[in-house]
C-alpha cells in the first residue's frame, strides 16, 4: 500500500526576518548602482556616529536585525536594532583601499547568513 505525500508546513517567516529579505533586496539594487569607486555604507539616523561600512546583516527571530562593518576609522562595528525601529539610510561612499576592487555584498546576503565566513558575525 502506497503512503500518500504528506504535506511539509513551513514555519511562517518572523518580522525580523521579513525585514531582513527586504533590506537584502534594497542593498542589491544599491549596489547596482553603483561605480567601480563606491562602496556601500549605512549613515546613522540622529547620531553623530558616522557610517558603518556595511559587511553583513543578519536577523535573530523573531525582532532583531543586525547590522555588521566598519566605521570611519576601521573599527568593528555592530548595530543591533529591533525591526520595529528599523531606519536605515544607505550611502554611497569611496571605497577603503584605492587599489582594492570595491566590496559588494549583496551576492553574500542569503537568509540565514549573519555576517563573517563563519557565519557567527565574526566579520574579519
Amino acid at each position: 500500500m502506497a503512503k500518500a505525500a504528506t504535506k511539509t508546513s513551513e514555519k511562517p517567516k518572523s518580522p525580523a526576518e521579513w525585514a531582513h529579505d527586504r533590506l537584502v533586496l534594497y542593498i542589491r539594487n544599491f549596489e547596482s548602482q553603483l561605480d567601480a569607486a563606491q562602496e556601500i555604507a549605512m549613515g546613522f539616523a540622529g547620531d553623530e556616529t558616522g557610517v558603518l561600512r556595511i559587511e553583513g546583516i543578519g536577523f535573530f527571530d523573531p525582532d532583531i536585525i543586525t547590522f555588521y562593518g566598519r566605521d570611519d576609522s576601521g573599527a568593528r562595528t555592530q548595530l543591533i536594532q529591533h525591526y520595529s525601529q528599523l531606519s536605515v539610510t544607505l550611502r554611497a561612499v569611496p571605497k577603503a583601499g584605492e587599489s582594492d576592487p570595491p566590496r559588494r555584498i549583496g551576492f553574500n546576503l542569503e537568509p540565514g547568513w549573519i555576517g563573517g565566513e563563519s557565519g557567527d558575525g565574526s566579520v574579519g
